[in-house]
This record gives structure tokens, sequence and C-alpha cells, in this order.
């Protein structure tokens, strides 16, 4: 058979491979490789945008996008020299003014930074452990304080100490040296599984409160997720009421969080919100019963349906550390109830505190898994270590087995019926504050109850009032509530020592909204408006927190608190130092000290003479440094005649005992001997003809 040739005009223009330079087949490849890179990218980020606009709407999607370029700009306006500088100053004014609350001072406070030389006596120790207890605080012994303190009496408390003592040294970690404690710690999740009627097969672990148990359930989602769909870029689904913790479990396992809003009147997370932020991402969704701000129950049947829908089901985590010992027992204490526990088939997982309405002491909390494989999650194992096999059930390794004791023994000593009657005292308490809100004549016009809480918070907000005034005037009375925002309200979490005093509690609420509606009268008549700005310190911080776009200023603030209490106490020594003669400084001897406290960022810097006997001055050093160290002297009670604290020169700090690394100075008290006065030995250097030092020398 006949074939057709290629005409040559075609032959030619189709290159031969062997004429192609081999460079250009690597061009080729980098081509193709460039191009299926950015197909991926570009795949990617279209996935991303279908999912944000699947879970928020357009708008949805907008409204997150303009208010996540809002606060990048005023965190950009924040950072401009002139404004940061302004910033910088009132956060510092306002983290020194937390520090004079913070910090005790004044005579008779003692302050121990090293160990001491000799150990105390048991009386001393004794003593000293009584002044630490009787230092001025809110009275929660007289029902002053919301929530915080979930007392059971002062015979549970006896009870307790005898347990702890037993157990003082045991650690769980070591079950067969102490196998009573493992014996306690099985029996107390075997108890609260019960509580909440898990089925057989359901498995628990204690844990040191319920940040942890919370923790732990989002880890072990996300390792099931990662094991059995392979999901590596985890996401869950959070009502924006939910506890911090689940906030905080998203920074630390690299989870994204997802909050959904919980919108008024009922204050419940929004179950359509939820299922649209479900996708193939989600490891977890979560319900409160209840949340800690508005002691609102979520619809934990609804949120069980959506986790059931999905093929496989999704974990889903009920947040039960508020309601612990009294959501179980509403029913049978004659309270309304709804369902929220392992009944649910959807419910996976819940988390228990039994230190607060368990009556445990703190550093106790439970979490409950449906099945002991969602346990193993959790769980860490080291095979491999040079020291043998690890493996720990929690993030604790060693955890202390008397706290375990402790438990025990306050759930066997309370026992059901003792539960019911806490239950029945307690919620009964929240239910008469609930009531005087709604219905008596001088609160029901300004307060408005937020949902229809079933437990022990009862939560109020004010469209009249400014409810952080409301709170500092409470707080002025004696009271510790909690100030909430978004929005802005304030809470109270009835405890058994608040139940003896419900009555007192409402009558102070009443008068004062009776002062505040009066100073709102006297605003309009003088023409100033209603609602008048707040001046307390809850009214300052929420207000700012409200406020501005950017957390920044408030993350500030909350990070100079945590330094107050953490670490404000080794380094107040140091701010509040007098320097004194001392054999070891040479006559006319400069001193340069650096005044430094952590939490406001403050540094004074100061030449310093060699100083005598009460003297302070010091040319060198501006009158409010003066001003400052004898305000320092006097807070330290160093104006004694005799004593004082002695600098070491910086030559010999390494030999000073219990020196910090960073120039804290030891806390014993050195005698000083008598000194010429610091002026008069300048006087006498000039008039031998010898040159006092100066900034340059000193430099030098």
């Amino acid at each position: 058979m006949g074939s057709s040739r290629m005409p040559v005009s075609l032959r030619t223009a189709l290159p031969n491979s062997k004429n192609i330079p081999k460079g250009n087949y690597l061009n080729l490849g980098t081509d193709i490789l460039r191009n299926l890179i950015f197909f991926l990218f570009l795949l990617r980020w279209t996935r991303k945008g279908v999912l944000q606009l699947k879970g928020r709407g357009l708008f949805g999607t907008v409204a997150e996008a303009y208010i996540s370029i809002r606060r990048t700009l005023y965190g950009l306006f924040l950072r401009t020299p002139g404004v940061r500088s302004q910033v910088q100053k009132q956060v510092t004014e306002a983290i020194t003014k937390l520090e004079g609350k913070l910090v005790p001072q004044g005579p008779g406070i003692s302050r121990y930074l090293t160990l001491p030389k000799e150990g105390w006596t048991e009386q001393q120790v004794s003593a000293e452990l009584g002044k630490l207890g009787d230092m001025e605080h809110t009275r929660w012994e007289d029902g002053l304080v919301s929530g915080a303190v979930y007392h059971g009496g002062n015979e549970l408390i006896k009870l307790q100490s005898e347990a702890f003592e037993k157990f003082s040294v045991a650690n769980p970690i070591h079950p067969d040296v102490f196998p009573g404690v493992r014996k306690m710690e099985a029996e107390i999740v075997a108890m609260v599984l019960a509580m909440f009627n898990a089925p057989a097969g359901g498995a628990g672990v204690t844990t040191s409160g319920g940040t942890e148990s919370i923790l732990m359930a989002c880890l072990s989602a996300r390792q099931k997720a990662r094991a059995e769909r392979g999901v590596v870029e985890p996401e869950m689904v959070v009502p924006e009421t939910a506890h911090a913790a689940f906030r905080k479990a998203g920074a630390y396992f690299g989870i994204k969080v997802h909050l959904v809003a919980c919108p008024a009147p009922t204050y419940s997370v929004h179950i359509p919100s939820v299922s649209r932020l479900i996708n193939s991402n989600t490891i977890l969704l979560v319900g409160s019963a209840p949340n800690f701000p508005h002691g609102i129950v979520d619809d934990i049947t609804s949120l069980s349906r959506l986790a059931l829908r999905k093929k496989g089901s999704l974990p889903l985590h009920v947040d039960c550390c508020l309601g612990s010992f009294l959501v179980p027992f509403l029913a049978r204490a004659g309270f309304p109830t709804v369902p929220f526990d392992f009944t649910l088939k959807g419910v996976t997982s819940i988390s228990c505190d039994t230190h607060k309405y368990g009556f445990a002491p703190k550093g106790n909390s439970t979490l409950l898994y449906r099945i002991s494989a969602l346990r193993t999650y959790q769980y860490f194992v080291s095979a491999d270590w040079s020291g043998g096999v690890y493996a720990s059930p929690s993030i604790a390794g060693s955890r202390p087995g008397a706290l375990i004791a402790t438990c025990w023994a306050s759930l066997m000593s309370q026992g059901e019926s003792g539960y019911i009657d806490s239950c029945h005292k307690i919620v009964g308490a929240a239910k008469k504050i609930e009531s005087s809100i709604r219905e008596h004549p001088s609160l029901r016009d300004d307060l408005t109850v937020m949902g229809k809480p079933l437990v022990s918070v009862v939560a109020f907000t004010s469209q009249t009032l400014n409810v952080y005034d409301l709170a500092d005037a409470m707080s002025s009375k004696g009271w510790h509530l909690n100030a909430l925002q978004r929005p802005p309200a304030i809470h109270v979490a009835v405890t058994l020592p608040i139940v003896a005093v419900v009555d007192k509690l409402i009558g102070d609420m009443i008068a004062v909204v009776e002062e505040e509606k009066e100073k709102e009268r006297v605003r309009m008549v003088e023409g100033k408006g209603a609602k008048g700005g707040a001046k307390g310190d809850a009214a300052a911080l929420y207000g700012v927190a409200g406020s501005l776009p950017n957390p920044s200023v408030v993350n500030s603030l909350a990070e100079g608190f945590l330094d107050t209490l953490i670490t404000f106490l080794i380094l107040w020594s140091i701010e509040h130092f007098v320097i004194a003669s001392s054999d070891s400084l040479s006559g006319g001897a400069i001193l340069r000290l650096r005044l430094t406290t952590l939490p406001a960022r403050r540094t004074l810097t100061t030449t310093y003479p060699r100083l005598a006997q009460g003297d302070l001055g010091n040319p060198q050093s501006t009158s409010s440094d003066q001003a400052e160290l004898k305000k320092s002297r006097a807070l330290e009670g160093a104006s004694s005649p005799d004593t004082a604290s002695v600098q070491q020169p910086v030559s010999n700090r390494s030999a000073i005992p219990g020196h910090q690394d960073e120039g804290t100075p030891t806390e014993d008290a050195v005698k000083r001997s008598p000194e010429e006065p610091a002026e008069k030995k300048r006087e006498s250097v000039e008039k031998q003809g010898e040159k006092p030092l100066g900034p340059e020398d000193e430099q030098k």
C-alpha cells in the first residue's frame, strides 16, 4: 500500500529531538513543576475560600475581613512613635496601680527571697502561715465572693486535711508503691461516669482542673482525626461563650477555632451557624452545661444530632466543669433540667470539675469518655527512652496523690443525698436572685437577666445604667462579683457561703441600683446625658477592652497582671532598696544602680555617691528619683537609724549569698558603721585638691 509523505514545509517546521539542547529539558521540567506548585497553591486557597463562604456566608466573610483589616491597621497605629509612648505610659500607670493593690506594702511586711540560713522552727512557720492567712482580702468566708471558693463546710475540710496528711507523699505515677491512690482514682472516675449515665465501656481520667480536662479532650479529638481521617489542618466549632480553655487548646495544639455566636434572647449557641461551619477538617463540636459567663446550658440535643449526622460521627464534648455536681441532680432536687449527658448518643466526652460543686480541694477534675478508645488518643508513651518505657495519661507526669485522696474522701462523705441537698440550696438561692431581678420594682426596670439560667449562675445587664459602675459600687460594699463583656454584664455564681447571705446580696444590689439611678438623674439635670462615664476599675478595664478594635493594649495589661503575680515579689526588693555605706566601698566611690520591675517594664537608672546614714542626697539624681527612694525606704521600713540593706560592689556580686543573676540583692539586713554625711565627704575631697568623680569618670 502506498502512503503519503509529510510535506517538506512541515518536516522542517517540527523540531528534531536530537537537535534540542539538554538544557531545554531542564527548563521544561522547571516550568511544569512551577505550574504544578501554583496550581496546588491556587487549589488550596480556593478550597479555603469555599469553606469560608460556606461557613460564614458572603456578608459574614466580608465582616470578618473588615474586622481583621481594622484590627491590623489599629495595631500599626498603636506602634507609631508618639502613640506608642503614650500607650506605654498609660499601661505602666495602670499596672503600677495594680501592683499597689496586689503587692503587700508598708511596715510589718516581711519578704523572704532566699532560703533562711537556718531552718525555722515549727512555731515560726506556723506563726508566719497565720499572718499570711490573715492578710487583708475579700471575705469569701462571709459569702461575699462570686464563685472562686466552692466551700463544703468546715467539717469536710477537717476530713480532707486528714486524707491529705495520710497520702501527702503519694504519687500515682508509681501505682505499685501507692496502690491505695490507684484504687481511689479509679473509683472517682467510676462514680462520676455513673453520675453522667455513661454506657458500659465508658472510661475517664482525673486531671488537675477544668482547663487540663478541656485540653485533653481537644488533644484526643485532634489525634483521633489525624489517625483515622488524616486531618492535618484541624478545626473545632466552639460557642463564643465556651470556656477560654478551648481557645488555649487551639493555640497549644494548632487547632483552628471557629467561634459561634450565642445571640440574645436565649444566649445559647446558634445551631444553624454550627451546622454551616462543619467541614472535612472539623475534629470536634463543643457545648456547655452551663457556660461560665451567663450560666446558660447550650442545646446539647441539637449538637448531638449534628455530631451524628456526619459519616462516622464527630466527637462532641460537653463542658460540665461548672455544672459539675449540680446539673446531674437538678431533677432530683426539684428543678427543671434538659438532656446534656451520655444519654445523648452524640456526646462522646464530658469534663466535670470535682473541685467545684463536688467540694474537693482545688486541683481536682475529671474527663469522661463514652468509650475507652477515645481516652487512648490523649495518652503519651515513649517506648525508647533510655530511662525506661515512659507513659502518662495526661499532661502531668508526677501528680499529687494527696489531692486524689481528698477528692475521694469528699465524694464518699457527701454521697448522693449530700449533693442533692447542696443542689437544692445553691440553685434555690440562684432562683431567688433571678426572680428578684425580674420582679423587684427597683431592679426590673433597669436590670435584665440574660437568658434562662438553669443552674447556679445568674447574669444580668442593663440598658439604662453602666453595669461596670454597678460592679464597682458592689465592690465598695465588699462584694466580689464577676464583670463580663460582649455584651457588658455582671454575673453571680452562687456557692454555699453565698446561700447564707443571699438576702444581703439582693438588698445591696437594690441600694446600688438606686444610687446609680440618682447619679444618672443628676447628670441629666446638669445636661451631661445619661449613662455617665465609668470611673471604677472594672469600668476602666472592660470599657477599654470593649472599645478598642485591637486587643494589644488589654493584652499588655493582662500580661502585666500575670507578671505582677509571679515575678514582682522578687524584683520589688530591688526597687525598694536603699543604698547604705559599706566598708567595701572606698570613700567617694560612685555606684550606679539600675532599678527594674518586670510587670510595668519600668527602669530607673541613677548614679549615687557613697551614701552615709540617712543620706539620700545626690546631685546626679532627679528630684523624682529622690522622692521614689524616700518612698521606697518608707515602704520597706528602712528608716531605722542603725540598720539598712547594703549594696555590694559589682565586682563582689558573685560572692553575695542568694544573689540572683539580675543583680537581686540578698534580703539579709547588715549592721552599718556610722559615717560622715556624703556632702561633707565631697567637701573634704575638694579641700584636699582632689577632683570628685563625674559622669565621664564613672562611664570610664
